[in-house]
This record gives C-alpha cells, structure tokens and sequence, in this order.
C-alpha cells in the first residue's frame, strides 16, 4: 500500500442578499457591526483562509452569486481564490444554489451551465468538477452534468446505491447511453467530526495522528486500496465563522512543513490531483441513491414538503408549486412572445448565455447587438427585459427559502422579492395578470409562528426593501 492521502473540501456560499431591483446588499443590523452578513462571514472566514494559503491546499468551490458580491465589495479575498484556483482544485457550482432534483429539465441545464461558464470566466479554465446544491443528486441531473463535461462530483457515502462502499477510494457511476461519471463520497465520521465536535478538531496534529491516519492506515480493508484517500467536506463557513478559530485549525492540519507532513504520515492533496493520480486500471462501480442530499434525512423533502426534520413543513410545499406554477406561466408566455417574432431567436439559448450579462463579462447592450440584432430596437428591448425576467425567476428557486423551519426567515423573503422582480417585468412586457395569481397562491401557507399567510409574507419582503405592495 502506497502512503495514504487526505483532501479537504470546503463548500463556500452564502445566500444571496442583493435587493432586485438595486443590485445592492441592503444594511443588515444583525450583522453589526458590519454591514451585511456577505461583509461578517468575509471578515471572519474568507478573509483570514484567503490570508492563511488555505484555499491553495485544499479543495474548493465558491457560490456564483457570493463571487459576485466578493467583486466589488470583497475584491482581495476573491483575488486569493482566483490564485488558489490556479492551481486547479477548485469546482465550479450550479449558479443559483437550486436543489436539481427538484427542478425542471431545462433549468438543471441552465443552472450547471452559468455555473461552469462563471467558473471559466472568473478564474480563466474549465471546471473539471461540479459541487451540486446540498449535495441534492438523482441520475438525470448526473447525466446532464456529464453532457456539459463534468468528470466528477462530491457527495455523502449514504447517496450511494451500494451500502458497502468504501469511501476511501472513488466510484464510478454509470449513466447510461455510455456516459458516465466519477463519484467521490466524503468521509462521513472525518467531516461529521470537523464540523461539530470542537473538542476533537482543538488540537490539528492530535486530529491527524488519532483521527485521519487511523482512518488511512489502521482501518479495516486499508491495506486492500492502493492509495486510500479520505475526504472532509465540510461548508467552508464552518473555518472561522460558524467556528471561530477553526481557520487556524485547518492551516495546521494541511500544513506544507515537510516536518509536520512527515509527522503526520499521510500526504494531503485536491481532489483533482488525487483523481489524476489515480490508479490506471479506473474506479470500482457504484449506483446512486435517487433525490437524496447530505442535509435532510430524507432524501429531498427539506425542499418541498412536510420532512420530519422541520418542526412544521406544512408551508414548503405549498410555497414549492406557488413559484413552480409562476415559472411556468411566465415561460409560457414568453415563449409565445418569442415565437411571434420573425425568425425569432431561441429563448433558452438565449437564457443559459445571458449569464455573460449577469456576471458583467459581457455588456446588456453588446450581448443585445450580438444576439439579438435581427429585432428592431422595441422588441430587442423587450427581450432583453424578459431575459432579465429569466434570470430572477431562475434565483427565485434558492434552496435557502426552504432550509429552515419558518418562511419568516429572511432567506424565504429574498426569494418572495426575486419572484416579485421577475412577475413584475413580466407583466409589465407581455400585458399578463400574473402577480395577483402568484399573491393567492402565497396565502395558502402560512409562518408556524407569525400565523402571516405567504401573501401577507410577500408585501412585507416588498416593503423592506422599498417596494410597493400588488395592487
């Protein structure tokens, strides 16, 4: 057996917080003394693993939309990930943060293609991995990403099929139509440690040599696997923020002393270079769990209904179709538009290249003149609204809206106020009524602990970001 190998990932992402209509972070008070939650979490994590040389030995991937946010508001953290990325153990994420399985064919598309090509545009090469929201997996989403290029994804040793497997070494999952992709499952004692034992990840070099190497040379079967690998993936949050200190912890622990690595008696690598380093003769085979995640119990309910891991879910669902039957009405309606026109463009070409435009790659009016100059200037005009109707429909679908157990919660108001931006252009374009059907569909759920129906929710997103309420 060749020396043991550990990766550590870190999923890094935040909600977006942007105010449609804006495109800026509006003032959290309870972010004090800073002024967003974006602004704290950089100061505490982004910030000082940027600083510590942390992201240039570990395995990463950052949220499209907190890139953005880091742009202009956090511009030398983003510069350490850039640099990090160099070096290629970065993966790209699907844009919005959307669980997949739950989400139409054609937007899974569009969400894994504006996160590859954002990654490319942000960092200047192709995405060799994918992370998936919440780890959130079925094969159709796996064949789609394989179709964009994808060659691996990360996720829990539960989601596989087979309940044998060793985590230790990377799957191969066959998708058929001789398609397949390389599946790497985390170790789940390692990363459960990490990130909710703070006695056991106190002490970095007790961590490696009681926890890690035990599980890399000690274990049951180690001996059998050429080169074991054990991955910790953990959210990258956890390394300052939701853990203070936890940042130096991490620095410790992939430390590139040649003492220290010597000590520690395993080598620590990416992902990508322990795939690439791989064992020619390829991956054992393996099956996935169909629409499971690493966050919910059971499988992806969390997300659109009644799970027993909320004390009361009965407003997920009801808040799930009240957005799906919007999506569908608006893309009804602009493909209609879209269909009238002589010659007319294809709108979802159309939407999974407008991510040039939404990452500022690319200026609205020379994407417009680009792709869109068979069209007069009203109706270009209008095109590009309704891809910008698009855009905010798609963000509409954030996982966050759903994670938590109230729709109270500041994550399920954003997503009312990206519905709202999107309804509203929408209506405003194509002379539709959609925004009071949308409010009816709100009001029936309702906050566990406000009694406040989904409706009385959405004018009160509204309201705190200056908005009218419907008419």
């Amino acid at each position: 057996m060749s020396r043991g190998r550990l990766a550590v990932h870190a999923h890094f992402y935040q909600p977006s917080r942007v105010d449609p209509w804006t495109g800026r972070v509006p003032e959290e008070p309870s972010a004090a003394p800073f002024h967003d939650w974006n602004a704290r979490v950089d100061a505490e994590c982004y910030g000082p693993n940027a600083k510590r040389g942390n992201l240039a030995r570990i395995s990463w991937d950052l949220g499209p939309t907190l890139a953005s946010w880091m742009e202009t508001e956090a511009p030398a953290t983003l510069q350490g990930f850039a640099a990090a990325a160099s070096s290629g153990n970065a993966l790209a994420q699907a844009f919005h943060h959307t669980i997949l399985p739950l989400a139409s064919a054609a937007d899974r598309r569009t969400e894994i293609r504006w996160g590859l090509r954002e990654f490319k545009l942000r960092f200047g090469r192709r995405a060799e991995g994918l992370w998936l929201p919440e780890t959130a997996v079925d094969l159709a989403t796996l064949r789609i990403a394989a179709e964009e290029g994808v060659e691996y994804t990360i996720l829990a040793p539960w989601q596989a099929a087979d309940g044998g497997i060793d985590s230790r070494r990377p799957y191969r999952v066959d998708l058929g139509l001789g398609r397949s992709i390389v599946v790497v499952f985390y170790d789940a004692g390692l990363s459960a440690a990490v990130s909710f034992e703070p006695e056991a990840t106190s002490d970095a070099d007790r961590f490696a040599r009681e926890r890690v190497a035990v599980r890399l040379t000690g274990a049951t079967g180690a001996a059998d696997l050429d080169s074991p690998l054990a991955v910790i993936a953990t959210d990258g949050e956890l390394y300052g923020h939701h853990q203070q200190f936890r940042d130096l912890f991490l620095q410790r622990l992939v430390s590139p002393d040649a003492a220290t690595a010597e000590r520690r008696g395993f080598d620590v690598v990416s992902l990508a270079q322990a795939l690439h380093d791989a064992p020619a003769r390829g991956f054992a085979t393996t099956g996935i769990q169909e629409r499971t995640s690493w966050s919910c119990h059971h499988g992806v309910a969390r997300w659109s209904a009644e799970c027993p891991d909320a004390i009361d879910g009965r407003w997920k669902g009801p808040l799930r179709a009240a957005l799906e039957r919007l999506a569908s009405a608006i893309d009804a309606a602009t493909e209609r538009w879209f269909a009238s026109l002589a010659g007319g463009p294809d709108l979802w070409a159309l939407r999974d290249a407008y991510v040039d435009v939404v990452v500022g790659s690319v200026e609205a009016e020379a994407f417009a003149a680009e792709r869109l100059g068979g069209l007069g200037p009203d109706d270009r005009g209008r095109a590009m609204r309704l891809l910008e109707a698009q855009r905010w429909r798609l963000a509409m679908f954030a996982s966050d809206a759903w994670f938590w157990d109230d729709p109270i919660r500041p994550e399920t108001k954003q997503v009312l106020r990206f519905a709202a931006r999107a309804v509203r252009l929408a209506d405003a374009e194509l002379a539709t009524n959609l925004e009071p059907r949308l409010v009816a569909d709100l009001a029936l759920f309702s906050s566990p602990s406000r009694g406040l129906d989904g409706g009385a929710l959405y004018r009160t997103a509204l309201a705190e970001v200056g908005q009218p309420g419907p008419a």
